[in-house]
């Protein structure tokens, strides 16, 4: 196996009961990138990042057949700790969601209930650190003790992207992280994204083709279920191999 790889999908078609919603996709993801997920809206790419870390699996009815490999481990064998799956490849959604908890508890919690500290001076460590990695720390550090609520949107979305790392994740997926926040938030989060790639593989489903171009190593292109077309992303956005792409990003359709 390529050790540069480190998510690779084999075949993939994932079905929601009866309605089939991703037909036959391959990729490769690599270790340490930013790869953006574009498409018209229903196209499946939401769908696909769930499957990635089997958040689909808590939607009654749904299946997948082919493969989706983590550093070669096929993800839907039996074999597989789900829960250790998703602490392994974290999720952040396109509403931030923190708990009803202090700023510290919500960075703490997933640590806590995995059993990775040994007591409260390491925790504090750890909740320092992940906020430091999210951009957060110079802004909380003085109110750690105040609700997760009292922050803004843009900071909500960076404490959960802080919650996220608190639990050592390899991987992160991104639903349209930023699709709720103000102009400023919002490149505040694409900065982000620039920092952690240096230690995390991300995937991240955007609407916002200039947020793609602006922070993405690769681009896959879906549409109707299918990958239409994936490759580097200055390519991909200027001269890409299918018409259907240059369709979409020239604002043809979609």
């Amino acid at each position: 196996m390529d050790d540069q790889i480190k998510i690779s999908v084999k075949s993939a078609n994932f079905f929601y009961g009866s309605q089939q919603a991703l037909h036959e996709v391959n990729i490769s993801i690599r270790r340490c990138f930013v790869t953006a997920l574009i498409g018209p809206s229903g196209c499946g790419k939401s769908t696909f990042l769930r499957a990635l870390n089997r958040m689909n699996d808590l939607i009654p009815g749904t299946r997948l057949e082919g493969r989706v490999e983590l550093d070669g481990q096929d993800v839907y064998s039996s074999s597989m700790d789900v829960i250790q799956l998703r602490r392994r490849v974290g999720m952040i959604f396109q509403r931030s969601n923190p708990f009803p908890m202090s700023i510290y508890e919500n960075v703490a919690y997933g640590p806590r209930v995995n059993g990775l500290m040994k007591n409260r001076a390491e925790l504090d460590v750890t909740v320092e650190k992940t906020l430091r990695s999210a951009a957060l720390w110079d802004e909380v550090k003085d109110r750690l003790a105040r609700s997760a609520m009292s922050l803004s949107g843009g900071q909500q979305q960076r404490l959960c992207i802080a919650r996220a790392l608190a639990v050592e994740p390899e991987v992160l997926l991104m639903d349209e992280p930023a699709s709720a926040l103000d102009p400023i938030s919002t490149a505040k989060v694409e900065e982000l994204i620039y920092e952690l790639k240096r230690t995390y593989t991300i995937v991240i489903v955007t609407h916002n083709m200039q947020q793609a171009a602006r922070v993405s190593d690769e681009t896959g292109f879906f549409l109707n279920g299918r990958l239409v077309e994936f490759a580097e992303t200055k390519k991909l956005f200027t001269a890409p191999a299918k018409r259907e792409t240059e369709d979409y990003i020239t604002g043809r359709f979609g």
